[in-house]
């Protein structure tokens, strides 16, 4: 990883080294092959799972976005960049939690960040409207996710979407979760989400590429519920 080589490195190649590793396409780090029943079988699931939270959630949905509406001027809805599987870039669907513009004072934030690694996580982000930190620990701001799988761009169960800002500050290891479909839910998700550290968040990932199977995503479809239920993580 780029931290232990920069330890046996001076700086200045330890920069170069880091570069070459953000420069590296995501198609030379090391995946892993399932067989293709697999594929086409966690694809249906997706499907399925998706296709039936929607209709079912779609009043919840909708309450939210009035919610939200009256909370906070502005669309209710919010579409911002992420980076899928082999690096392709998509628009991810969401419930806006944040007043309009918040996205202008993300660098300004950095200073408040209670995590380590490239994301940004504050539990009282003051950029978050009335209802905002609701939405976030049940997670029904991340409903509209369900889109993105219909539209073959993120799987049920898979990472979570990094930011295209995150991506360009990886090391070959996180670099991996990009071998796959991001995920609306994933180990992460249901082992503290926020509360634990970047570079275990970072093995979960790599954990889930080498063990995934359809039935083990069916296991974390079930563990999510009560994950979700009790807002483990969420900030």
């Amino acid at each position: 990883m780029i931290r232990q080589l920069g330890s046996a490195l001076p700086s200045a190649q330890a920069a170069q080294a880091a570069q070459s590793v953000r420069q590296r396409p995501i198609d030379s780090v090391a995946g892993r092959t399932v067989p293709r029943s697999w594929e086409t079988l966690k694809r249906a699931l997706d499907i399925t799972i998706a296709s039936t939270a929607l209709v079912t959630l779609s009043p919840v949905i909708a309450a939210a976005a009035l919610g939200i509406v009256c909370a906070s001027p502005g669309s209710p809805f919010f579409a911002q960049e992420r980076v899928g599987k082999n690096g392709r870039r998509f628009n991810l669907y969401k419930l806006r939690t944040m007043v309009r513009g918040a996205h202008l004072y993300h660098d300004e934030m950095r200073a408040f960040n209670e995590v380590d690694g490239p994301v940004l996580k504050i539990r009282n982000d003051p950029r978050l409207h009335p209802i905002g930190k609701l939405l976030r620990r049940t997670s029904i701001d991340e409903l509209p996710n369900l889109i993105n799988v219909l539209r073959g761009e993120m799987s049920i169960v898979g990472p979570r979407p990094p930011l295209p800002a995150e991506v360009a500050d990886y090391d070959e290891f996180a670099r991996r979760r990009l071998t796959v479909k991001p995920g609306v839910t994933c180990l992460w998700q249901i082992s503290g989400r926020s509360s634990i550290s970047f570079e275990e968040w970072m093995r979960l990932d790599n954990e889930y590429i080498d063990t995934w199977s359809p039935l083990s995503d069916l296991a974390i479809v079930a563990r999510t519920v009560p994950a979700v239920i009790f807002g483990e993580g969420a900030h």
